[in-house]
């Protein structure tokens, strides 16, 4: 028996036939429709996916945010507090000065005696706080 050698096809025919080989059976063609038409299913689900996360996100900064302000809120009512005692502070602190400031030059006036020390403290005594 003599065999005759079988003809060649191209190589892009060969390749094309596999192809429709593969995707001819029922199962790749199933699988290529499903695909198809479940394309708008699975962009969905990933925006629900990626919604949710940033839900997950964003809801713990909002406690915190909101911790924050009353925070700053309750920060901002002592620094007014704090403020109105440095104020009463360095008026008394003036006083205090001024009433040191008399005392010494009391003490260091060339004509000074115990007599008028004493006499300049006393004054002081007297006098009222908001000079």
């Amino acid at each position: 028996m003599i065999s005759t050698p079988a003809p060649e096809a191209p190589p892009w025919l060969q390749v094309a036939l596999s192809v429709f080989g593969i995707l001819g059976g029922s199962t790749g063609l199933a699988a290529i429709a499903t695909v198809v038409v479940q394309r708008g299913k699975f962009k969905a689900d990933a925006a629900d996916t990626l919604t949710e996360a940033a839900l997950t996100l964003v809801q713990p900064l909002q406690t915190r945010i909101t911790e924050l302000e009353e925070e700053a809120l309750s920060a901002r009512s002592e620094l007014g507090v704090l403020r109105e005692q440095v104020n009463q502070l360095q008026f008394v602190v003036r006083v205090l000065t001024r009433t040191l400031d008399r005392w010494r030059a009391a003490i260091r006036s060339p004509d000074a005696t115990l007599r008028k020390v004493r006499a300049v403290v006393a004054e002081s005594e007297r006098l009222p706080d908001d000079q």
